[in-house]
């Protein structure tokens, strides 16, 4: 990507979501364009406002892979300055020192060592140490199953491996990161993820990390009754239980609900009559879509309505809409998107974090990304360079 530079371009930190997204998609665009930023009132509708340790390890993650100039690294921080230099693929290692998230100092990261400039074959590996089940953050199955394999449409080679699960408040979870650096196709097809086919596996899955097992059988056995009762074919539901290993204690849920893509061949059960899941390695498949509904245990909340809570999520992303995407993949696909030429998928809702994110996008680079709503309900997201 060759754009020139320019002056150092300021940013309002309370400008539309106003959270600690605007600073990550920040670093990463300066860092991505050669761009220096100055943010001002970071975090100003929170609480507490300022940088908080999550923060503050994405602004010194940023600066050690483009051996940036900061000022204002500090915790509490409300402004600070950012100018970077060439980003360089390495083997590097961050321990946020709490439960913060690690998979939001990874994505701020990610987009750079895609592009970092190194040798052509030169992978980079990225090993963080906090939470990587956290509220209000996507969740490492999150990026394993959902994430990644958008990427993956894109030609964009990362892999991640959950090594010790961390929940708040102690943390202790590690990640790592293979990133492959990323060179665009002229014969790549273009990305368009925007007609649903035929729904072709729900995979329930629910985790504890030193708690009863018996919550993992009570979450699936609820979520899946709860499904079957809306209308769903039992032969399309799986289940499966997991124990983490790690500190502290935890339980999470998810469900992956898999789709054929338009125009793409599929098998059939004849007895049954119903689709089959036709491939397992679907992580690697352009043909189906993978979106994915992740819940964290709560301690006054039983296992059973945590379930039926996981099934509820499920049956509005199937029942309001006929899109393939569903509010926290947008956010996250419009940075890829335009970074690798452009694209489109349907959309079920539009959020104010992905309005910020469009916004924050076409301050760095020259794209125009537009939400256009039909008539059916669905939102049409294009982003085009």
């Amino acid at each position: 990507m060759s754009i020139p530079k320019i002056n150092t371009l300021k940013i309002d930190g309370s400008t539309g979501e106003g959270g600690g997204q605007i600073i990550r998609t920040a670093l990463s665009l300066s860092m991505l364009t050669g761009i220096p930023i100055e943010i001002t009132h970071i975090r100003a509708g929170r609480a507490k406002s300022g940088l908080m340790r999550q923060h503050l390890v994405c602004l010194q993650a940023s600066q050690q892979i483009s051996d940036a100039k900061v000022t204002g690294a500090h915790l509490g921080s409300t402004a600070f300055s950012f100018t970077p230099n060439a980003v360089k693929a390495g083997n590097y290692q961050f321990d946020i020192g709490s439960a913060g998230s690690t998979t939001l100092v990874l994505q701020t990261l990610l987009p750079a060592l895609l592009f970092a400039n190194s040798d052509s074959s030169a992978k980079s590996t990225v090993t963080i140490k906090g939470g990587t089940h956290n509220p209000l953050a996507p969740t490492t199955d999150f990026l394993t199953q959902a994430f990644l394999p958008a990427l993956a449409k894109l030609g964009m080679q990362v892999d991640i491996q959950l090594l010790q699960a961390g929940f708040a408040p102690v943390g202790g979870g590690v990640i790592t990161a293979t990133i492959s650096p990323f060179m665009r196709r002229a014969d790549t097809a273009a990305f368009e993820l925007t007609e649903r086919d035929k729904l072709l596996h729900i995979e329930l899955s629910a985790s504890i990390l030193n708690l009863d097992y018996d919550i993992c059988t009570r979450e699936l056995a609820s979520s899946k009754a709860a499904l079957i009762e809306a209308g769903i074919y039992d032969g399309l539901i799986t289940t499966q239980s997991n124990k983490l290993q790690g500190v502290g204690e935890g339980n999470s849920c998810y469900a992956i609900v898999t789709h054929q893509l338009k125009n793409t061949p599929t098998t059939t059960d004849a007895q049954a009559g119903q689709p089959t899941y036709p491939d397992l390695q679907y992580q690697q498949s352009h043909n189906l879509h993978h979106e994915v509904f992740t819940l964290l245990g709560e301690k006054r909340t039983s296992a059973e309505k945590m379930g039926k809570r996981l099934a509820g999520l499920v049956k509005r992303y199937l029942s309001t809409s006929e899109a393939l995407v569903d509010e926290h993949l947008t956010d996250q696909l419009l940075l890829p998107l335009a970074l690798a030429g452009g694209g489109e998928f349907s959309a079920r809702v539009i959020s104010q974090h992905t309005e910020t994110q469009a916004w924050l996008i076409e301050q760095f680079l020259p794209v125009k990304i537009t939400f256009e709503t039909s008539a059916d309900n669905q939102i049409l997201v294009q982003v085009i360079c």
